[in-house]
């Protein structure tokens, strides 16, 4: 039960670096091969997390007065050193340029435990694709 508390603990603590608008915050907890799989291009982000951070900063920026992301519900699998954390994820704030944000998508987070502390070592955030041949992205759905 440790684990997955202190696992939850490292999510909440991103959380709340997201809400202050805290780079340094948010990448603290990534591993150096952490691999990131976003809602924004590129498919793929890998390595130094630290070069997130000039990425994360500007994204704040374009925030009005920030933006929240927070983890619904999330289930914990913990086996040995590896951990797998997944659940819905909702993103609220409003953009500067007046677009209002409130949104679900889908987070799976791995996790390993390197000397005696938990790392993200992948992440994985999506939303559902709709399936009309418009390519689009289903944005518009929430939770059950």
């Amino acid at each position: 039960m440790a684990d997955k508390d202190d696992i939850l603990k490292l999510l909440r603590d991103q959380e709340a670096a997201v809400a202050r608008g805290d780079a340094a915050g948010v990448v603290a907890p990534m591993d150096d091969d952490y691999v990131l799989f976003d809602l924004p291009p590129p498919l793929v982000h890998r390595g130094d997390a630290a070069q997130g951070e000039a990425a994360l900063n500007d994204w704040f920026a374009s925030w009005k007065d920030g933006v929240t992301v927070a983890l619904r519900d999330p289930q914990v699998t913990v086996s040995g050193n590896l951990a797998a954390v997944y659940g819905l994820s909702r993103m609220r704030g409003t953009k500067k340029d007046g677009g209002s944000v409130d949104n679900w998508s889908r987070r799976t987070v791995v996790l390993a435990k390197r000397d005696g502390a938990w790392r993200m070592i992948h992440e994985h955030n999506s939303f559902p694709t709709k399936m009309d041949g418009s390519g689009a992205s289903a944005m518009d759905l929430k939770p059950e």
